[in-house]
């Protein structure tokens, strides 16, 4: 699958590095929690009273001061501070709530999910989900930056987050948003709350995300789509097949891909005609692309006519539903096909086939994939619905002696999904790896793979205002994770916030 995903990031990274250097303004870009000041007792409590000034700029200033404070007596002064009349102050509020990690602020995190401003109220819900992704909201960007970098962040979206697999979130938390989703005032936070759904892969809310789905807003209905892809429950999938007849075209097209994920055999026979007969190329190849996903063998006559596209992407799912359908007559083609094919995006799309149609040697290829910065995430996607079967986790543990860096990590992230108990041992390993990111990763799906197998000592946010070291990912194909956390049998953020915006 090919994507704009690098470039869109490196996009996003300039606009954020260039509003640090014009208007000195903090971006949570890292990842890392604002450092605490080193406030006494007496200084928090002067800025408390500071709180209660007539004056809106000494209260913003109180507000920030606080949550920069790291001193939790900070807290209960800040949430009453949400009924302050300045949506300003609020949403300062918010963000300084949102440096504190434990459970009273986010207590009145949700309380803020209430507010009666639409923007307050979107704000908090992006603080509230910033509780398990550790990546806080930041303070607005003006002008034409901030009119960039909006652009920006709605390219490079939540499509490609979700938090790791084992983080446990609170029910409230879900309930919230699944509120905020379905308050009526405004149109913005309920869009944001489906997003923030999906992002902590909430599966209780599946029902209103599947009625938030058939909403008459275009963006809403998207972000209930993409949130359904990730929460995994193919139950959803049959009460989405209508969507694949909606008049939108941004609805019709993520229909079709989420009811791909979801691997909804009824859409089969709908999603075919939309390929074969649609007029927009960009919906025929949504409609290519859910077959890919679902893989079913009586797709492989278009899966082999489509793998001849002179469209790369086209290809590309091709290879991949040949490799879902895991049929050896698809072999054939493969061969007569590798031996003309120069994409590298395709290529790994056919060595992701020809591996799960038993050509084990392909297993290397995609690793190496790991070794290219355009088709990592990649290749990342397609060993996680390989190692579902475990003898293709077992041919991954020598592999992670590589001299490679990267590919060191890449594997880690795959382990993070698919991993069992006899993972643990090479991933603590790597947990000291001289590589700092690669220790990281392992670290990170060590957390993962012991929240999956009960182990003690993961899947829980730490209450404090460092990172917890299972976050949230973002990957090319998230979708792809979805489809395979579901345990099907193949052959599981970060941006910026703005206080003002």
């Amino acid at each position: 699958m090919i994507s704009s995903f690098r470039s869109i990031s490196l996009f996003l990274q300039l606009i954020l590095w260039l509003a640090c250097i014009l208007f000195g303004t903090g971006f949570a870009t890292s990842g890392k929690a604002a450092p605490a000041a080193d406030n006494s007792t007496s200084d928090v409590s002067a800025l408390v009273q500071q709180l209660k000034s007539t004056d809106e700029s000494a209260r913003v200033s109180a507000a920030k001061q606080l949550g920069q404070s790291g001193q939790v007596a900070a807290i209960p002064p800040l949430a009453a501070a949400l009924n302050d009349p300045s949506t300003k102050v609020r949403k300062e509020v918010i963000l300084a709530l949102a440096q504190f990690r434990n459970s009273q602020s986010l207590a009145a995190l949700l309380t803020a999910t209430k507010d009666t401003d639409p923007t307050v109220r979107t704000f908090a819900v992006q603080a509230a989900v910033s509780y398990y992704t550790a990546h806080l909201p930041s303070l607005g960007v003006s002008g034409f930056l901030k009119r960039n970098y909006n652009r920006a962040k709605s390219m490079f979206n939540s499509q490609d987050t979700r938090i790791d697999p084992g983080i446990q979130v609170n029910p409230s938390v879900i309930t919230a948003l699944i509120a905020a989703m379905q308050d009526t005032r405004s149109i913005t936070p309920a869009r944001e709350a489906a997003r923030g759904l999906g992002i902590l892969v909430a599966r209780p809310s599946v029902p209103d995300l599947v009625m938030a789905a058939h909403s008459t807003d275009s963006e809403l209905a998207v972000n209930a789509l993409v949130a359904l892809s990730k929460t995994e429950d193919i139950t959803a999938g049959p009460k989405l097949v209508d969507l694949l007849s909606s008049p939108d075209k941004n609805v019709k097209k993520q229909a079709a891909v989420t009811t791909g994920i979801l691997r909804t055999r009824q859409a089969v026979p709908k999603l075919q005609a939309i390929y074969q007969n649609d007029q927009d190329k960009d919906v025929r190849q949504s409609a290519l692309q859910g077959l890919a996903y679902i893989g079913d063998p009586v797709s492989l006559p278009i899966f082999i006519k489509a793998l001849w596209s002179d469209d790369k992407t086209d290809r590309t799912y091709a290879a991949e539903g040949m490799a879902r359908v895991h049929d050896a007559k698809a072999l054939p083609e493969l061969e007569k096909r590798s031996k003309v094919e120069k994409d590298s995006g395709v290529r790994l799309a056919m060595a992701y086939a020809f591996t799960a149609l038993g050509q084990q040697s392909h297993l290397k290829d995609l690793v190496n994939g790991f070794d290219s910065r355009t088709q990592s995430d990649n290749a990342r996607t397609y060993l996680i619905e390989l190692t579902r079967d475990k003898t293709y986790l077992q041919e991954l543990y020598p592999l992670m002696n590589s001299r490679s860096a990267r590919v060191r990590e890449g594997i880690c992230g795959v382990l993070m999904y698919t991993g069992d108990a006899s993972s643990i041992t090479p991933l603590d390993h790597l947990t000291r790896d001289r590589n700092s990111d690669v220790a990281a990763e392992a670290l990170r799906a060590l957390n993962s793979v012991r929240a999956r197998t009960n182990m003690p000592g993961a899947g829980t946010v730490s209450e404090s205002r460092g990172i917890n070291p299972a976050g949230v990912r973002k990957t090319k194909f998230s979708f792809i994770l979805s489809y395979a956390s579901a345990g099907l049998k193949p052959c599981p953020s970060r941006n910026g916030l703005s206080a003002n915006g």
